[in-house]
């Protein structure tokens, strides 16, 4: 019996060892996100002309934010641009504000958005009802619930022009609203810093390709040729599968940051987050449901196992060789998660620290939220965002490539 408790538990070392050269990996990698990004404000400008940008903005029961986008967005110092501003079928007073700023403010133009058609997510509807009315060389899609710096669209055009780019994303700064999406969001964000990273993403020879939703800028041609949003009308994540679009047609790309000029919202409550979570596993479900079990798994180690044998084994006190080196490599890999957690909630999301000490806790929501997404997949309603329900069983999702 006692051998039997041994290899169990050499098994369990054996794999936590795994587990700490993945964290130490992980923390490199963030580190170096965090240095090596390049900056929306930082570079040598190069441009000439002003070419004319449309904004495309979608708003569906955005009441509570779209104000403050659109103030933000009125004020910019950019002289040649437009505002479309699509009300996407909404069930409160957005349509209404919408009305009052396109008659007191020129640029801003009105869209009522048509009913969503079958196969369609809604927000990729609204964009491409907002995008029939864009006479810009360049579009720039943003989100309702986003606000921007004065001078946010100037530096991306310039930056985009200056760059000879065909495509621009912006890192922004994650507003986070309640205790839970403080304590998850960062043990979620640590992975953006190894495959979906801007610098795998600026690296033409790699075939990451990503935007962040709340800000991206394309030149009209480009998102033409890649399909529009018509080409991801099904996608869950349609920012994930613009991007990969792009970077797969061999268009030139970049990802920059931008948490200083830009500010959004990634989920206002528990709701929303927990739909959020959903929403990054069904993509991957429905690509090969074997390989997202093995990535939820694989989550599960990295995220959360190493907390409960710690505990278990601290408390068991049993003085064999075995137990030892299981309580040690528990507690390394527990003490790397929170080193993790601690690094993106001080440089990436600028919270405050004592969130870092709710990891265990973070994790464990964030592994019960992917385990929902698995479980909902193809389910009549799997996943509800912005007042609707959706169903994926009958559409292959693209957005995040196994």
């Amino acid at each position: 019996m006692n051998l039997i408790i041994d290899i169990f538990n050499y098994t369990l070392v054996a794999i936590l060892i795994g587990i700490c050269g993945a964290w130490i990996f992980l923390i490199k990698s963030m580190v170096n996100s965090f240095r090596l990004t390049p900056h929306l404000d930082k570079f040598e400008n190069t441009s000439k002309g002003n070419p004319k940008v449309s904004i495309i903005l979608p708003a569906r029961n955005e009441e509570e934010h779209i104000g403050k986008c659109l103030d933000s967005l009125i004020k910019q110092d950019y002289e040649n641009y437009e505002i479309i501003v699509i009300d996407d079928s909404s069930e409160d007073s957005t349509g209404k504000i919408i009305s009052e700023y396109a008659k007191k403010y020129p640029k801003v133009i009105p869209v009522s958005a048509r009913p969503k058609p079958e196969g369609w997510m809604g927000k990729n509807w609204a964009c491409i009802e907002g995008y029939k009315k864009a006479t810009g060389e360049l579009l720039l899609f943003t989100d309702a619930d986003t606000k921007h710096a004065k001078n946010v669209i100037t530096l991306a055009a310039t930056h985009l022009n200056s760059f000879n780019l065909d495509a621009l994303s912006a890192i922004p700064k994650m507003l986070t609203f309640d205790f839970w999406t403080n304590i998850t969001l960062p043990m979620i964000s640590t992975f953006l810093h190894t495959r979906f990273s801007a610098l795998n993403v600026n690296n033409p020879k790699k075939k990451t390709g990503y935007f962040f939703g709340s800000f991206f800028i394309m030149k009209k041609k480009t998102y033409q040729e890649i399909g529009t949003h018509e080409g991801v009308k099904h996608e869950i994540i349609e920012d994930g599968a613009l991007g990969k679009k792009v970077k797969d047609a061999g268009y030139k790309m970049k990802m920059v940051r931008g948490e200083h000029l830009i500010e959004a919202i990634w989920a206002r409550d528990k709701s929303t987050l927990w739909n959020a979570l959903k929403r990054l596993m069904i993509p991957l479900y429905l690509q090969s449901g074997q390989i997202a079990i093995g990535i939820f798994f694989a989550i599960v180690f990295l995220l959360f196992v190493p907390f409960p044998i710690f505990v278990i084994s601290a408390v068991l006190s049993v003085e064999t060789l075995s137990m030892k080196l299981l309580c040690v490599t528990s507690a390394i890999a527990s003490i790397l998660i929170y080193i993790g957690a601690i690094v993106e909630i001080k440089i990436g999301l600028k919270l405050r620290i004592r969130y870092a000490l709710f990891a265990p806790l973070g994790s464990f929501v964030v592994v019960l939220g992917f385990l929902s997404g698995l479980l909902q997949a193809k389910r009549t309603s799997s996943v509800t965002w912005r007042g609707r329900s959706y169903s994926m069983k009958d559409h292959s999702q693209d957005s995040i490539s196994v």
